[in-house]
C-alpha cells in the first residue's frame, strides 16, 4: 500500500484509512519503532485504563482487603537473616 506524506501544520504526517485503524485496533496512540530501515507502528492499548477509579471505589466501599494472608503460618524467615 502506498501512502502520501501530507502537510499537517508545520509538520508532515501519514493519513491512515478507517479500515486500517479498525483492523489494527489503533485508537489514540501508536508506538513508533525504528528498525533496520523500517518504521513500525504498533497500537498502544490502555489495558489498565480506569483501574485507578476502580481501586478508589473498592477502598470507599471497604472492599480492598486481602483475599489471602501475605504471610503463611509455616513460613520460616530464619534462612533470610
Amino acid at each position: 500500500m502506498e501512502l502520501s506524506v501530507i502537510q499537517i501544520g508545520n509538520s508532515k504526517g501519514l493519513r491512515l484509512t478507517k479500515s486500517i485503524l479498525e483492523t489494527y485496533n489503533i485508537k489514540d496512540k501508536v508506538e513508533l519503532i525504528l528498525e533496520k530501515e523500517q518504521i513500525i507502528l504498533r497500537p498502544i492499548t490502555s489495558t489498565r485504563k480506569g483501574w485507578d477509579d476502580a481501586f478508589k471505589e473498592l477502598h470507599e466501599n471497604g472492599e480492598d482487603h486481602l483475599l489471602m494472608n501475605d504471610i503463611f503460618k509455616d513460613e520460616n524467615f530464619e534462612e533470610w537473616k
